[in-house]
This record gives C-alpha cells, structure tokens and sequence, in this order.
C-alpha cells in the first residue's frame, strides 16, 4: 500500500463512517477499484483509521463526552450487545466479509428501508440525551448488531434504531456517534492484537501510513459528520437511501457479470 492509496482510502472511511452507507462496502469498492492488495497490513490499515474518525466525534462533542458519568453507563449498555455478538459470530462474520454479494445486497435493502424511515418514525417524543434511559439504550445496541452484516452501516443501523424508539433525527445521530467511539474502540483493539498474534510487525514505512491514514480520516470526518447532521435536520434519509440502491444494483450487475471484486 502507497501513502497515496491510504489517503484515498482514509477519505474513503472518513466520508462513510458516519453516515448511513456503509464505510466497509466502499473500503472494498474503493480497493478494488485501486487494486491494492488484500495482504495483513491493508486488513489492519482500514480498521486501525477508524481511530482518527473516532478521535473527530471527542473533539466535536467534547463536553457531551464529560457531562456526567450517566452517560457513558448509556454508552455501555448500548456497546454490550455489539461486543458479545462480535465475539461469539467473529468466524460468521469473517466469512461474510469475503462475499461481496452479501455486501452488495445489503446496501441494497439498507437503501430501500431508508426511502421510508422518515416517514415510519415521524412523531419523536426524545430529542435530549438525558430522556435516553438504559432500556432505550440496549435496544438501539440490538440495532447495531445487524450492522456486523457487512454493507448495512453501522451507523444507518442504529440511527434507524434509535428513532424506532421515538428518539429525533438529530440525537438518533448523535447518539449512533457517541456509540461509535466504544465500539470501533474495541475493533481495532481486537483488530490489533490478533495481527500481532499472527506473529505480524510494523516497519517504519507502515507506521507512518497508519499516522496520515489516521489524520486525513480525523479531518474528513469532521466534515462529515458536521455536515451531516445539518442536511439530515433539512432533509432526512431518501438521498441516502437512494444512492445506496444504485451503488448496491451497480455492484450486483458487476458481480454477475463476472466483475472479480477484491476484499480489502
């Protein structure tokens, strides 16, 4: 992998990570389309950058972050599902992750259940973090496990989740956010200590990769994630939902075609 190619695809995973379309499906598109190669240290790169789109949701929410402790016992009451579910389907999950397929009709559906959220959770009673109780949080945790279904979203996932339980649009998403930072915590740790496990090192070339990846993902997530919730406010999900059904029908075409799409 170049520093060229990490900067694409840190650009890649800051624009997607936060938004409801899925960031795992265009890593894939977007190293496949470069063709960079599928090797141990690629796996770790696009997993390992999610740190610095974490880092943008601290810096933007940083005093939500250090309200009170309530908060974070919300925040682990909805990571919960997430973390026993990835550690008794890790194996299921990996092997979904090699079938693009699976990842192309998931942004599929993903797109065609988006095209009426809006109009199925359209009366919110909870628009303030602190009317979140801990029963509200474990199911929008639920919600978030389908997301280990590559090409669903993570973020789609529990944004859908947390307005299924009358929260607004807007705390859907910030909640989805804030959600965020413990789990991918807790993927690149995992993510990290099986690749060296494996017996696999970093060189010094590598480490500086991992450090741009890292700051242009942090950058480009600022922007999005600002910039998301300012369009979500105005216009809700129907664009999303609608580019995700291309890309997922462009994508089915492809593979059915005989396209040999490559997993990062």
């Amino acid at each position: 992998m170049s520093i060229l190619d990490a900067i694409i695809l840190a650009i890649i995973e800051g624009l997607t990570e936060f938004l409801p379309v899925s960031s795992t499906g265009h890593m894939i598109i977007g190293s496949s389309v470069m063709g960079i190669e599928s090797d141990n240290f690629t796996k770790l790169f696009t997993i390992a950058i999610q740190l610095g789109a974490i880092l943008s949701v601290v810096v933007l929410y940083f005093k939500r972050f250090f309200k009170s402790f309530n908060f974070y016992y919300k925040l682990i009451v909805a990571f919960i599902p997430a973390a026993i579910m990835g550690l008794l389907l890790s194996d299921v999950i990996d092997s979904l992750l090699e079938n693009p397929l699976a990842v192309a009709i998931s942004l599929l559906v993903g797109g065609i259940i988006l095209l009426f959220v809006d109009k199925w959770f359209r009366k919110p009673v909870i628009k303030e973090e602190e009317d979140i109780d801990f029963v509200t949080a474990f199911k929008i945790g639920l919600f978030q496990c389908i997301a280990m279904i590559p090409g669903v979203s993570r973020s789609g996932a529990s944004i859908v989740g947390g307005m299924s339980q009358k929260m607004s649009r807007q705390l859907a998403a910030e909640f989805s956010f804030f959600l965020a930072v413990p789990t991918m915590f807790a993927a690149t740790g995992k993510k990290l200590l099986d690749y060296f496990n494996d017996g696999n090192t970093i060189n010094v070339e590598q480490m500086k990769i991992l450090a741009i990846g890292n700051i242009v993902a942090f950058i480009i997530a600022l922007i999005a994630i600002k910039s998301f919730i300012g369009y979500l406010n105005k216009n809700g999900f129907k664009l999303f939902g609608y580019y995700r059904i291309i890309l997922g029908l462009v994508l089915i075409i492809l593979l059915l075609s005989g396209y040999d799409l490559k997993i990062v």
